[in-house]
């Protein structure tokens, strides 16, 4: 049986539209030049229980990826005073090697979602979705286990490998599970469970820190406290990555028995490894730099002027880049396709994305730092602070997709703009002093506004590239914010590390160095007299404050960039108001036969 099927291609001059006669019971995409892919037969249809079913392990996996990210936030004070390779000096001396404990994972994360997008195509998304669960779990193991920073930091590249793959998969394996207004609602679930998974992340991080007590298990087990298996139990933070392992294991048990005989469609066609490679190493060598910038005494290589490092860096990662742009405009299926980018909304779409992002990451970790270094708040403290801004993230972005059906898309944009900078105008206050509640309170506005801002980039940039181009616009979106966050991370790292640096000399360049520091009724005591270190606690705690609030200062100025693009995001969501979107009102549908019908969707 044949008919009929009008696809709409990109041309020179716009859209010229192709006519083309296809299989009916077969699968029809389009490649990102405009050539139609015959894509093998349409999944199985499955019953609604069993829909049901896959769904959840679905969410269960983009639910623990989101988890991840929040609750490793809590736990990295800890995780850097324990894995400290020098003892004797402050542990926050090593700030620069411990931010790749997030950094790696963003990186790798960063660089596995358009794989992870094009190999469910090739490869189909059960098998990818369970290898993602796989490499997760596995990664959460050696994670938990690490016993050196540069170990922890391997195990958490492992653990992107998984966490890259989940959110991408689970989104192409949802829209083929459902069909029309069915398939918007389950993206929405899997949109919103990622950001409930943040929002439980602080939660269960400090719970896990405050109520899990390792020391006790060893001595009730009777095992020696310097033995391996005492190693790996302990401390409590070792189980913020433990806890991934049962929940995967399930995911992973349920997801295998559940998806029996069905997958999704399958293509043959190559995958732009060497794009994928350059676009690594570039963004891998440009946050290096970034991380290096201030570094003294050639750390970075151990020899040579160190201030060559970050700028050698910066450069070949930039070239890099521009390599993979330069593969993206020559290959008809890259890793990352430069080509939507010549669309004025897409570009803004991915901008606003790429700027919030930056503040996004300030946030998170700027006020797990702050809470811990300068409030000396502890895991309570924390869950307040990170509880409100993931809490509030999720209440925004779950709202933004009902205002986005009354208020023009850059009226929503604007609003969760305002609140982002506000929010992180608030925070640039801070003293030693505020109080938790204030914290919370910041952080709540900020987390309130980024929110706002997910459902009118992700839409406009679904809509300004096309139905067809689902998958690519809402990855691009992703890997955007993902830069973003990696870029602010490292430049949290550098300033931070710089200023820890410099404050570490003037206590101790020299035996008496402190002495300059104290008041005259402290000037005859020694350094481990307790008033003298009280003193010196809360001067460290000030200079923190000051330092924290700066880089605050900084990302609201970088999300105040992201409200010119943000303006250009446009009127009222077409995929609501009934206008055509993308490939205008002959685009042809999906397997279900009812168009490709989607909403705006949470693209995280």
């Amino acid at each position: 049986m044949r008919r009929r099927v009008v696809v709409a291609a990109p041309g020179t001059g716009g859209l010229r539209r192709r006519q083309l006669v296809v299989r009916v019971g077969h699968a029809l995409s389009v490649a990102a030049d405009g050539r139609p892919v015959k894509t093998g037969r349409y999944t199985r249809p499955v019953d609604r229980r069993s829909a049901l079913v896959l769904l959840a392990v679905l969410g269960t996996g983009v639910f623990l990826a989101g988890l991840e990210l929040m609750i490793t936030a809590v736990a990295l004070p800890a995780i850097i005073v324990d894995l400290a390779s020098n003892p004797g000096a402050s542990a926050w001396l090593e700030l620069r090697h411990a931010s790749w404990i997030v950094n790696a994972y963003l990186l790798v994360h960063v660089a596995t979602m358009p794989l992870a997008g094009r190999l469910t195509d090739l490869w189909g998304a059960r098998r990818l979705f369970l290898g993602a669960l796989v490499a997760f779990t596995a990664g959460s193991l050696c994670a938990g286990a690490a016993q050196t920073m540069d170990q922890l930091v391997a195990a958490r590249a492992i653990q992107a490998l998984g966490g890259g793959a989940l959110v991408p998969v689970a989104t192409a394996a949802a829209s083929h599970l459902f069909g029309g207004h069915a398939r918007a609602r389950a993206l929405g679930v899997v949109g919103a469970l990622t950001f409930l998974g943040m929002a439980a992340g602080p939660f269960a991080g400090s719970a896990i820190l405050a109520g899990v007590r390792p020391g006790d298990a060893i001595v009730t087990l009777g095992l020696d406290p310097a033995g391996a298996l005492a190693a790996v139990i302990g401390p409590a933070w070792r189980w913020v990555f433990y806890i991934n392992v049962p929940i995967g294991i399930a995911a992973l048990a349920v997801g295998w028995a559940a998806t029996a005989g069905w997958d999704t469609p399958r293509v043959r066609a190559r995958v732009d490894l060497a794009g994928a490679v350059l676009f690594s190493a570039g963004l891998g060598a440009l946050l290096l730099g970034v991380t290096f910038l201030g570094e003294e005494g050639g750390a970075a290589t151990g020899a040579g002027d160190p201030r060559l490092v970050p700028a050698i860096l910066i450069v070949v990662g930039l070239l890099a880049g521009a390599g993979a742009l330069v593969l993206g405009f020559r290959r008809p299926e890259p890793f990352l396709d430069p080509r939507p980018f010549a669309d004025r909304v897409f570009s803004s779409a991915a901008l606003v994305s790429l700027l919030t992002g930056y503040g996004f990451a300030t946030a998170i970790v700027g006020t797990a730092v702050f809470v811990d270094r300068v409030l000396y708040g502890g895991p309570a403290g924390q869950r307040l602070a990170l509880g409100a801004l993931a809490g509030a993230t999720a209440v925004g972005a779950l709202a933004s997709g009902l205002l986005v059906r009354r208020l023009s898309l850059r009226a929503v944009t604007a609003a969760g703009l305002g609140a982002s900078i506000a929010g992180l105008a608030w925070m640039s206050t801070w003293g030693a002093g505020v109080q938790p509640t204030v914290i919370a309170a910041a952080a709540a506005l900020f987390g309130l506004g980024f929110g706002l801002t997910v459902t009118p980039r992700s839409t406009a940039a679904v809509e300004a590239a096309g139905q067809r181009r689902f998958g690519a616009a809402s990855a691009t979106v992703t890997v955007a914010r993902m830069v973003g966050m990696a870029v602010g991370l490292a430049v949290l790292t550098a300033y931070g590390s710089t200023t820890i640096d410099r404050l570490n000399d003037e206590i101790f360049s020299s035996p008496e160095s402190y002495a300059s520091l104290l008041p005259a009724a402290l000037a005859d005591r020694s350094f481990q007299d307790p008033l003298v270190v009280d003193f010196l606690e809360t001067w460290a705690a000030e200079r923190a404050a000051e330092t924290m609030v700066r880089l605050f200062a900084i990302a609201a100025l970088v999300t105040a960039v992201a409200i010119p693009p943000g303006l250009a995001l446009g009127r009222r969501a077409r995929m609501l108001s009934g206008e055509p979107a993308g490939g205008g009102p002959e685009a042809s549908g999906g397997p279900d036969g009812g168009g490709a019908e989607s909403g705006p969707t949470l693209a995280l």
